[in-house]
């Protein structure tokens, strides 16, 4: 398709979804009001969104605060006369506080033990006051990610607390598990992140491990404090299950399977374009419906949203492989997947939820939630075990079939104690085939040109991985991805002083990349694993 093609189905699409907001984007104030950015700005927002001249990364501008009552904005952008990509930029720069790529990481001669340390207060945001633009205020101090990541971040903050444990930040684990708790009795769930273009969709629920955590490093009595929020988040992931029925066997994050057994997918309420990633997601639907012409947008658009709540954004998991063109990200199919890792969460959060309840000496709702428990423990064994492949895959179940596609979203079973010990061995033997690679465990086998593939390896899934590893005694091979996994971070801290989102652990002289953003540093899951794996 020609770019001018493309710019216009772009601005059609703008226009069309903007009338359909028309009667919802009337804001008197943004103190007044919690809108996505789409609805907030109106026409301006679809006039930058669609622009790569005016910001490369879609993210800019819906992070940006209005320094002016929105009302006037609007008024005053619909009264400019030449609506250039430099005249919108100008205009932007005049009426918001823009943000910029932070670079706070400054080089010294501190050890990169010590630097994490250190990080802590720089990755460290106050308590928020107020709404201001799309962020979602917290009431209490916490961290993020670093770079592009402004905000907190759902499965990002557990692998951060790890590290927060490690230096005894008890206070600040506090404060993120009781704003995460703030967030679901606000909004009845977890966002993927506190901002208000997030508040369609969660991320991987590890909010029972965060409470695990708190635990820890309290007492058992952190699990009662938190039961009401937890059985909350539970409400969330199995809303519409009661309703499901063999004509109708999907219904948001819940799926009935044909023999009866209820297990969960991932989901996003929304079927238009991520505001944070609005001209990239209409340009992968433009494709799609090129190439699949009885393919609605909309369906695109809420694959893509469903892959962003998985944190696997994006990866082969959700794609389709084509025989000449490979894994292409106009074939996603999130919606179809039972994703292996999301049934294990859940489990571990049903599990906590009944030790909650024999905490509480409530052995009724105990035994209640330990039979979810185990009932959702056969399910996995049942459908997301591979007798051929000898390895937990994900399930499709349009086509009633495992994925073809191999990912250490596998190891999770591990991590969680749900396989056998033979299937233990045979996991074992796939990643030191499959995965294991000279910095670490590859995400997946597949180059694709998405984040979430190889080359990429990430401190979540190593973390995942030996852990799981180490629960059935297979601690050579633990030892040895550890090992790789310190020395690429010690490595690249050397020449660089800086953390990274992701690495190349095939490769250990490249960088990684892949996906819709270049490779952020700060970086808060790569801390905590690093800090918690460096001191055990």
């Amino acid at each position: 398709m020609k770019q001018s093609n493309f710019s216009n189905t772009i601005l059609s699409l703008s226009l069309l979804f903007l009338s359909s907001c028309a009667t919802l984007t009337k804001p008197e104030s943004r103190e007044a009001q919690i809108f996505p950015p789409e609805e907030l700005y109106g026409e301006l927002f679809f006039a930058v969104q669609t622009n790569k001249d005016v910001f490369e990364d879609s993210k800019t501008f819906v992070d940006a605060v209005p320094l002016y009552d929105v009302a006037k904005i609007r008024n005053d952008y619909a009264k400019l006369e030449s609506k250039s990509a430099n005249n919108i930029s100008k205009f932007v720069y005049k009426n918001f506080t823009v943000p910029e790529q932070e670079s706070v990481y400054k080089t010294d001669s501190s050890s990169i033990n010590e630097h994490i340390t250190k990080l802590w207060d720089v990755l460290k945001r106050p308590a928020d006051k107020e709404v201001s633009g799309t962020l979602l205020p917290l009431p209490h101090p916490y961290i993020v990610p670093g770079g592009r990541f402004r905000e907190i971040y759902y499965w990002d903050s557990y692998f951060t607390m790890l590290g927060l444990q490690e230096d005894g930040e008890i206070a600040i684990i506090q404060n993120m598990v009781d704003n995460f708790s703030h967030l679901i009795n606000e909004f009845g769930f977890i966002p993927n992140g506190n901002r208000t273009y997030y508040l369609s969709r969660s991320q991987p629920p590890f909010y029972s491990l965060m409470v695990d955590v708190l635990a820890e490093s309290k007492s058992d009595s952190v699990y009662t404090s938190y039961l009401e929020t937890l059985l909350k988040e539970y409400d969330f992931w199995m809303t519409g299950s009661e309703s499901l029925n063999p004509s109708n066997n999907s219904i948001k994050r819940v799926v009935r399977l044909e023999d009866g057994t209820i297990l969960n997918r991932y989901w996003d309420e929304k079927n238009t374009p991520r505001p944070e990633s609005y001209r990239e997601d209409v340009e992968t639907a433009t494709l799609a419906i090129i190439e699949f012409p009885n393919l609605k947008r909309e369906e695109v658009y809420r694959n893509l949203r469903a892959g962003a709540e998985s944190g696997w954004d994006f990866s082969s998991r959700w794609l389709t492989e084509d025989k000449e063109d490979g894994f292409k990200l106009s074939t996603i199919h999130t919606t179809d997947i039972i994703p292996v890792d999301l049934n294990s969460l859940l489990f571990h959060l049903e599990e906590t939820i009944s030790k909650a309840y024999k905490l509480k000496n409530d052995s009724k709702n105990s035994e209640i939630f330990q039979q979810k428990a185990l009932t959702r423990k056969n399910a996995i064994q049942n459908y997301l075990w591979d007798d051929e492949k000898e390895f937990f895959m994900d399930y499709n179940f349009i086509k009633r079939e495992s994925t073809p596609v191999y990912s250490l979203a596998g190891v999770y079973p591990l991590f969680f104690e749900l396989a056998d010990n033979e299937q233990a061995e045979k996991v074992t033997q796939k990643i030191k085939e499959m995965f294991l690679k000279p910095g670490g465990v590859v995400t997946t086998p597949y180059n694709t040109d998405q984040q979430w593939d190889a080359p990429n390896g990430w401190a979540p899934l190593q973390s995942i991985t030996i852990s799981g590893l180490r629960n059935y005694d297979q601690n050579d091979l633990a030892g040895e991805i550890k090992e790789r996994w310190l020395n690429l971070n010690k490595q690249v801290y050397k020449d660089t002083y800086k953390l990274l989102e992701k690495y190349n652990v095939e490769d250990l002289s490249k960088e990684s990349g892949g996906g819709e953003y270049p490779t952020q540093d700060g970086f808060g899951w790569t801390n905590g694993v690093f800090q918690k794996l460096s001191k055990e």
